[in-house]
């Protein structure tokens, strides 16, 4: 059933595209759709980048052995904290703190700082982390995420304990 994960680099050149597609897709969400990221979000998206980044180095090694297995250690860390953020999003959009407080929106950001000074404030994100803007079966973008790095990480353990 997993005998894809016998091949050298077709399960890192499947989670580089759907990753990827992922990270496409909040983007889309972002600029055609005007949903504004949260800090929260940002973090996952670096995690998705991390994870876009090991998969690209792995199916261009095209590793086996001990180096299949770092690589794999690598996606899992990656996983896990992406994992990790996008649930505590998901508990917070759950149960909302009396007073939520993210950060600033962009417009405050530029309103406030100068350009280079806001800049970078602009990659930190600026929507309010409890909302839930956009669903899809009842699920938020944290939840989806959340299930994503989830399948990410059991597939990264089960290469990992897998015998090639």
């Amino acid at each position: 059933m997993l005998a894809f994960l016998d091949r050298p680099r077709l399960p890192f050149i499947l989670l580089l595209g759907v990753c990827s597609a992922l990270l496409g897709y909040g983007l889309y969400l972002q600029a055609g759709g005007g949903l504004n990221p949260c800090p929260m979000c940002i973090m996952q998206r670096y995690a998705f980048v991390g994870i876009i980044l090991i998969a690209l180095a792995a199916a261009i090694h095209r590793p086996r052995g001990k180096t299949r297995k770092a690589y794999g250690l690598a996606l899992l860390a990656a996983a896990l904290a992406g994992g990790g953020v996008a649930l505590r999003q998901s508990w917070i959009q759950r149960f909302p703190p009396e007073f939520a407080e993210c950060g600033p929106d962009l417009e405050f950001m530029l309103d406030s700082f100068p350009l280079k000074d806001a800049l970078p404030l602009i990659f930190q994100g600026s929507g309010d982390c409890t909302a839930i803007d956009w669903s899809f079966l009842g699920l938020s973008i944290a939840n989806w995420s959340l299930a994503c790095f989830a399948l990410i990480a059991v597939l990264s353990l089960i290469g990992l304990f897998r015998k090639a």
